[in-house]
């Protein structure tokens, strides 16, 4: 049987691991794969199936819908009329805007507001995620999982064989799959 654990990378999973070892797992089946982390800049653009919660049009759409609704209402009153004002107070806000959330995002830094979970520095081993796969009997199972959930686990799982599909969903041990 297989066991799967989602650990922090930290000292709770180096006692997990020593904690298993002593009850009687062997470190052989024992396997710790450290995930990576996505790095990446700021997007300018969101779309509807990858937004980072940090969008530089957000703000410029604000100003520019306050502005364009004051050229309006001025235009009346102004030479040009108010769909002339309104557009241009349309496209000054969403200009100022644009730049007052990629100067703010600059200068103050929105990295900062990013949940340290989602996001780290390249080469940064901090808060990156392990998972862990211990392969032992059923009757260590209670055993390893107990250890598991103590050690502060994210989520604990189990397969209890192995199921590979090879091409047309046939089992590789030649039963079909379930």
């Amino acid at each position: 049987m297989y066991v799967y654990a989602s650990f922090d990378y930290s000292a709770f999973l180096e006692l997990a691991i020593t904690d298993l070892e002593k009850r009687g797992i062997a470190r052989e089946h024992i396997l710790a794969v450290p995930l990576d982390k996505r790095v990446e800049e700021k997007m300018v653009l969101d779309s509807i199936h990858r937004a980072d919660g940090m969008s530089l049009f957000d703000g410029a759409m604000v100003l520019g819908a306050i502005l364009m609704e004051l050229g309006v209402i001025y235009g009346f009153v102004l030479a040009w009329g108010p769909i002339i004002w309104g557009l241009i107070g349309l496209l000054s806000g969403a200009i100022i805007g644009f730049l007052l959330d990629y100067f703010y995002g600059r200068i103050f830094g929105h990295k900062k507001k990013r949940s340290p979970r989602n996001r780290v520095k390249a080469g940064d081993c901090k808060n990156t995620e392990v998972i862990l796969t211990v392969y032992c009997d059923n009757s260590q199972y209670e055993m390893v999982e107990k250890v598991l959930w103590d050690n502060m686990a994210f989520g604990v799982g189990k397969l209890d064989r192995l199921h590979t599909t090879i091409g047309n969903g046939a089992a590789s041990d030649g039963k079909e799959a379930s």
